[in-house]
């Protein structure tokens, strides 16, 4: 008689594996669709703005400083800002942050 007990408690119910798997799952699809695909999205963009740069663009970098794009150096992967009359900055492509003038024109 202890015997059948001892097996009747023996007996564990064994789910199938794909269920204990499939929040494991979940959790990666979640993370993916909340951090991973919107940092994909906004990269793009911003290399996108990065590329149709032209000169005479309002930009901004990403120290805050506010000008007109004068010229490109191409070799050296570069643009020369206008800051004032007589004041011309150079800086990494990468350093420009937003073009004011899209701004601008959204805005009307």
């Amino acid at each position: 008689m202890f015997n059948i007990i001892m097996e009747a408690g023996a007996t564990t119910a064994k789910g199938n594996p794909i269920m204990s798997i499939l929040p494991i799952v979940a959790m990666f699809g979640i993370l993916y669709f909340l951090m991973i695909r919107p940092q994909q999205k906004k990269q793009k963009e911003t290399q996108k703005m990065l590329e149709n740069l032209k000169i005479h663009d309002e930009v901004v970098t990403a120290a805050g400083i506010v000008g007109k794009i004068a010229n490109f150096k191409k070799e050296r992967n570069t643009v020369v800002v206008k800051v004032d009359d007589n004041v011309k900055m150079e800086f990494q492509r990468q350093a420009i942050v937003g073009v004011l003038n899209e701004i601008k024109e959204e805005k009307k």
